[in-house]
This record gives structure tokens, C-alpha cells and sequence, in this order.
């Protein structure tokens, strides 16, 4: 894997330095490597939500929803066998939503390669458990490009203080993460994101999607929004990017196929320049925990959607990925890994009519064509 060090034109920032659009081969544009979802859970199951400092002293803050005894009774327990299929479906589970081995994913990523995957972007911000030198460690071990992720997460998973931190001081930060480095670790990230976006969107939220749209604007790095889910806070947030100095033709906007199920919405969203991602293949179950009235597809659905939306004449705009935040979606753990989507969608893909040309067009040229800056 090269390892190129400065900026340049027609680049894409890899934590291992720049490199051509040519070399990231197939891709997945929205993947967690190395993350930590758990600052969702709390063993009472109710407590303060992270990073409410802008609470006066002694007022009681936001209080999580009480999870149900059941639930409260299995945080703890570890994926494996028995437990695979619960976990799957309630989510809620500290072991399930800490992806913190560089063992495993260096291993899951190396089974993405053998299958013929080039390049995966870890969409963690700051509040997911972002690891700069274990994503460096991890592309090495695999072989696998990795575009890092920058910002902030949906308002649960912020970090204290960042209420009362301006505009102007999130945007710098970021930018310095694009272009010099997270920290003093030398790793810079490639793509500002995944911004996370609750609904109705926090004030904070919307502070830092508007410093995202700076930092877009300082930098020229991809934008990718994790919207709320809400049919219509993709367009919300949409708006606020065009109001903010984002560029939307360089916005991702993912999770549409938990947001969107109307075809006229996509259409609609697909009006405002943005990308769209569907990042949920190999996820199929009917329930959906964070919105169980949510009406999620199955990846035949999916790529029925992506069929109407390249004949309505958008398929330069569409990316597929598989969202892998969890351990029971990764192969180690019984589920169907990075490899998902090269195994098993892109042959529906071809069963349902979709030419090489098409499916080469959403899986490489696509997200090689976001991910370049310059």
C-alpha cells in the first residue's frame, strides 16, 4: 500500500497519507473499523445524557428513556451464540457496540481484500471511539486503504464542553484534522463526518453541521451527514448546508434506508445535489430498535431503489455500503463482515439486470470520485 505524504491535486487522504483515486478499487463509503457506541448505555439504564454541561448547577439535565428490565438484566452479557440473535435485534448491548480490537478488524478487513475490496472509509467522529494510530495500524496489517472520519457525532455521544465551544473554534478543529493531523498523531482524516443529526436536531447539532459547512468549504473534504430519523430531516439538513456555505454536491447523506421509503422523497432529496447512500445491505430484520416503526428494506428493495433513482437519472450520485458498527455484524462474530456487499449484493445486483458498467460506476467510480479532494 503506498504511503504518500503531502497534499495534492486529485488526492484522496487515506490515514496512511494521499493517494490516487485510481487505487482505492472497490469501496465502502461508510464503515466503522475501530468504534464505540456504548455511551448510549448506562447499566441503571437511566441517566444523564453526555455532554449536557450547558446545564445550570443543580437543575436535573436531559434523563435517558429507562430501558426495560429485560434489557437491563443482558447489557452486559457477550456476543456468542446463544446471545446472537437478541443482541441483533435489541442493539443495547456494551459488548456488541464496542468494536475496539485492531486483531479483529485487521482480520475482517484482510477477508474484504481477499474478496476484492480496496478501500473502506471509517465514518467515527470524535464521541465514536475515533483511533487515528489504530486505523494507521489497522490499514497497514490489512492492506486495506482507510479514510478517516471528522467532527462530532449526534448530541448523546458529545464530549463536555463542546455547548459552550464556538462555531469558529469546532470549525478550526476540524479543518486541522484534515489538514495537518488529529492531535499530534500525525493521521489526518479524509472526510468530515459522519455528522451526527438527532430529531428534532439539537442546538449543538446544528452548531456543528454549520462548522462542518465551514470546514467543507476551508478544505474541499466530502461531508457526510448521519440525518435524524425522521422522513424529513435529510431535506432539513440540507437546507442548513446551503444556508451555512456547504457545498451540496459534495454531501453524502446516509442512513436513507432507515429515513426514506417513499420514492418521491428520494427524488426530492436527490434534487439538492447531495449523495445518497444506502449503507444498511445485510441488514434485513424487520425490527429496528432505534425506530422500531421505521420501514427498513431488504437489500432487493435496496437495490430496486438504486435501479429507480439511475433511471430517474441520478446514478452518478448513489453509494452503497454496509454501516458495520456492531459486533454481531462482523464475520468473526456470526455475522456477514465487510464482505457483504461483495458476496452477495453485487450479484443480486447483476440477477436483477444491473450491467458491470453500473454496478463498477456505484461501488468504485462514486465514492472515488467524493473522496477526491482537489
Amino acid at each position: 500500500m503506498a504511503e504518500l505524504t503531502g497534499a495534492a491535486a486529485g488526492r484522496v487522504r487515506t490515514v496512511l497519507g494521499d493517494v490516487s483515486p485510481d487505487a482505492l478499487g472497490h469501496t465502502q463509503p461508510h464503515e466503522h473499523v475501530l468504534c464505540d457506541m456504548s455511551a448510549i448505555i448506562h447499566p441503571s439504564g437511566l441517566r444523564p445524557v453526555a455532554g449536557d454541561d450547558d446545564v445550570p448547577p443543580g437543575a436535573a439535565g436531559r434523563v435517558a428513556p429507562e430501558f426495560p428490565a429485560s434489557v437491563r438484566a443482558r447489557i452486559n452479557d457477550p456476543v456468542r451464540p446463544d446471545t446472537y440473535d437478541w443482541i441483533r435485534r435489541t442493539v443495547l448491548n456494551l459488548d456488541n457496540l464496542r468494536l475496539l480490537s485492531e486483531d479483529d478488524a485487521a482480520g475482517e478487513l484482510g477477508l474484504y481484500r481477499a474478496a476484492g475490496g480496496g478501500t473502506v472509509v471509517d465514518s467515527s467522529p470524535v464521541g465514536l471511539g475515533r483511533d487515528p494510530l489504530g486505523l494507521a495500524r489497522v490499514s497497514r496489517a490489512s492492506g486495506v486503504h482507510i479514510v478517516m472520519g471528522s467532527g462530532y457525532y449526534c448530541r448523546d455521544y458529545h464530549p463536555p464542553g463542546l455547548a459552550r465551544t464556538p462555531m469558529e473554534a469546532v470549525r478550526d478543529e476540524i479543518v486541522r484534522d484534515v489538514e495537518e493531523g488529529v492531535g499530534d498523531t500525525g493521521v489526518r482524516a479524509g472526510l468530515i463526518g459522519e455528522i451526527g443529526l438527532s430529531w428534532p436536531v439539537h442546538p449543538v447539532e446544528e452548531k456543528v453541521l454549520r462548522a462542518a459547512c465551514l470546514a467543507q468549504a476551508a478544505t474541499g473534504a466530502p461531508l457526510q451527514i448521519h440525518p435524524g430519523r425522521h422522513p424529513d430531516a435529510p431535506l432539513q439538513a440540507m437546507r442548513v448546508v446551503a444556508e451555512a456555505g456547504g457545498v451540496p454536491e459534495r454531501v453524502v447523506m446516509s442512513h436513507l434506508d432507515r429515513t426514506l421509503w417513499r420514492a418521491e422523497d428520494l427524488l426530492a432529496l436527490a434534487g439538492t445535489g447531495c449523495y445518497l447512500e444506502l449503507d444498511l445491505f445485510g441488514q434485513e430484520s424487520s425490527y429496528y430498535a432505534f425506530n422500531p416503526d421505521a420501514r427498513r428494506p431488504n437489500d432487493r428493495t435496496r437495490v430496486e431503489w438504486l435501479q429507480a433513482l439511475a433511471e430517474a437519472g441520478h446514478l452518478d450520485r448513489l453509494l452503497v455500503s454496509q454501516d458495520i458498527c456492531q459486533k454481531v455484524y462482523l464475520r468473526r462474530y456470526g455475522g456477514p463482515g465487510y464482505t457483504h456487499v461483495l458476496d452477495s449484493v453485487v450479484p443480486l445486483m447483476r440477477r436483477m439486470g444491473m450491467s458491470d458498467k453500473e454496478i463498477t460506476t456505484l461501488t468504485v467510480a462514486n465514492p472515488a470520485a467524493v473522496l477526491t479532494v482537489g
